[in-house]
């Protein structure tokens, strides 16, 4: 299997430009039922499982689990910003150094799952509770140099939760976990 398809094995994210009522609600389900759905894909796993690289020179599962706890946190802050504060330019921090800290080597997913469980409601009723207007606040990652309009963000975060499961999936599908 090519490097591509193993780290992207939904597709890269396509940036959306235009999004209609009924895309935001198949963007907030894929965020309702993301913790059950990741919940239910690594609940068999052993410890060994957990640590293993979901591609050659990539995270372990574990890792993955505990990435997608912080990246989605760091949304909810940065919709909540936008939110009361208006338009602003965020703090990206650098996702592969946090991957490295022992609260991604060494903790139990569970605190990740917890973090999920917990978090999802909030962001989809932030996202239910929108105007259309609401979505089309933005901030601006630095790094990037690129605007963000919410909907844009609401849609990255759904691809984000499926690309990530779906890395996990596959992984225990080559491995013979199933």
């Amino acid at each position: 299997m090519d490097l591509e398809k193993l780290k992207y094995p939904i597709g890269r994210h396509q940036k959306i430009t235009l999004s209609t009522p009924e895309d935001r609600n198949a963007w907030m389900h894929d965020l309702a039922v993301l913790p059950g759905n990741l919940e239910a894909t690594v609940a068999s796993l052993s410890e060994k499982q957990l640590n293993t690289p979901y591609r050659p020179d990539g995270w372990s599962v574990r890792q993955v689990v505990h990435h997608i706890a912080d990246s989605h946190l760091n949304a909810f802050i940065r919709i909540k910003l936008v939110m009361t504060e208006g338009n602003t330019t965020i703090r990206p921090y650098k996702e592969a150094i946090w991957a490295a800290m022992g609260d991604y080597t060494d903790l139990p997913i569970s605190h990740s799952l917890n973090i999920l469980r917990g978090l999802h409601p909030r962001l989809v009723h932030v996202f239910q509770n929108m105007t259309e207007d609401d979505y089309k606040k933005h901030y601006i990652h630095p790094e990037y140099g690129q605007t963000y309009p919410l909907d844009s963000v609401l849609a990255l975060y759904s691809w984000h939760g499926r690309h990530h499961l779906a890395q996990i999936m596959e992984l225990k599908k080559r491995e013979g976990w199933l």
